[in-house]
């Protein structure tokens, strides 16, 4: 007669009676994750690292492999009778919850969900999880315990097989984008681990829709308009989050979408095949690397025009520099510079660190190649950017200096812009060769603006 143990029939009667008793969240999240692991281990070594496999992907956020675990925890809730339990208020349901908690993105799967898809980064620190929220970080209140979080950063590191788990540093991609970077190791305090969660929201607006969020003037979009159709060269300026790259990609919507353009991205920010799915425009993502290698190719490109989204580093800044030195015009760029007037000498510095060269006459070439400068800042309220300020630029031969006037200047107090009516010869220049309307409309308007303050 087999002998009976008492603890087991207990084990087995709890998996497969109703529960009389509901279990709390994690009790069940610990049952079913016991209880298919058990399942698994039984199989083959083939079948398990098949599971495996669909575990890793299901992490990362393919459809099927997710839909695949959250059967299996639908079926074993109904076998527990453990529909009805309450679940934490951060899970979509009760079958995400078990199946985040478990496998997926614990925590943090709330800021994947379509309550925060405004949400442009998070954070995990030590514990602790981050939102960006109302446009400040605000600490959530779930946590994530240490054991968790390293099984999440594995995950994650199927996506660049490639990268050791020992190192300090990571910075890989999600299947929509997000971009993950860690700190770990020496890199932080015991304890205190970090991940960084940033995904590139940028809003298809027009120059209305701008201004009805109050980052640009509402009175000054013919100025804008006709500045696109001159074809200037223009670079957007400022910190982190403050809008440049959305101002781009709401000026670009005005480009003639009959010209060829090309894009050069580090990370995969703009949508250009939505902001204009009908141009012409190539999307390239290329780092520091790449970028060496394909730089004389752009050279060789007979694209209209160029765009290079966030320059950071000095080979991008020098291929936009030599292609206007070509005559390039249209070109497009997002630069971190806190100090608009700081802009020629802060590129060229970056320039000659990279490929060698003078730094004065550096700083002259970019203060040659870009015709206007476009400053943005953010408010305290992270939520809300505002334009700071419009220059122009030049190098006057004539005198051997870089010249930068400001046209636009944003009066915090009052919430309100300030125009000069300032347009040199060299830019009337250029603006009467793209199209002459474009330099009556220029004068008009500025002259208008300042008028009216």
């Amino acid at each position: 007669m087999d002998l009976f143990y008492l603890e087991d029939y207990l084990g087995e009667k709890e998996k497969t009676a109703p529960l009389r008793q509901k279990p709390d969240f994690l009790r069940l999240c610990s049952m079913i994750r016991d209880e298919l692991l058990e399942e698994w281990e039984s199989q083959s070594a083939e079948e398990f690292s098949s599971v495996t496999a669909l575990q890793k992907r299901a992490i990362i956020g393919y459809s099927n492999e997710m839909s695949y675990f959250k059967q299996k925890v639908e079926n074993l809730l109904a076998k527990y009778h453990a529909q009805k339990t309450k679940f934490p208020p951060w899970y979509e349901g009760l079958e995400d919850g078990v199946f985040h908690e478990n496998w997926g993105l614990a925590g943090m799967a709330e800021w994947f969900s379509g309550k925060y898809r405004e949400s442009s980064s998070a954070k995990i620190i030590g514990e602790r999880i981050y939102f960006l929220k109302d446009g400040e970080m605000k600490q959530m209140p779930q946590t994530i315990t240490p054991e968790r979080k390293e099984q999440l950063l594995r995950a994650f590191l199927l996506l660049t097989p490639e990268e050791r788990l020992d190192k300090e540093f990571h910075e890989v991609y999600l299947l929509d984008g997000t971009r993950i970077t860690v700190f770990r190791g020496a890199m932080t305090k015991p304890g205190q681990d970090v991940i960084v969660f940033r995904r590139y929201i940028i809003p298809q607006l027009t120059f209305e829709e701008q201004a009805a969020r109050g980052t640009i003037p509402e009175n000054a979009i013919p100025l804008f308009r006709a500045m696109v159709g001159a074809g200037f060269n223009v670079v957007f300026l400022g910190q982190i989050r403050s809008a440049k790259t959305t101002f781009l990609s709401t000026w670009q919507r005005y480009e003639d979408p009959n010209l060829e353009g090309v894009l050069v991205e580090t990370d995969p920010e703009i949508p250009m095949h939505k902001l204009m799915p009908s141009a012409p425009v190539i999307q390239l993502l290329a780092d520091d690397d790449r970028l060496k290698r394909i730089s004389k190719n752009l050279l060789r490109s007979d694209a209209d025009y160029f765009i290079f989204a966030e320059a950071r580093d000095g080979n991008a800044l020098d291929t936009a520099v030599r292609l206007a030195g070509k005559g390039t015009r249209r070109m497009k760029m997002t630069f971190h510079c806190g100090e608009p007037e700081a802009f020629p000498f802060d590129a060229a510095f970056e320039i000659v660190r990279s490929v060698g060269g003078d730094l004065q006459l550096t700083a002259r070439k970019v203060a040659g190649s870009f015709d206007y400068l476009f400053h943005f800042v953010q408010l305290k309220n992270k939520e809300q950017k505002r334009l700071h300020g419009i220059y122009e630029m030049f190098y006057d031969r004539e005198q051997d200096r870089i010249s930068i006037q400001n046209i636009c200047a944003y009066d915090h107090r009052g919430d309100q812009w300030h125009f000069q009516n300032r347009i040199s010869p060299c830019k009337k220049a250029l603006a009467a060769e793209e199209e002459e309307k474009w330099l009556v409309i220029m004068e008009r308007e500025l002259e208008r603006l300042a008028m009216e303050g």
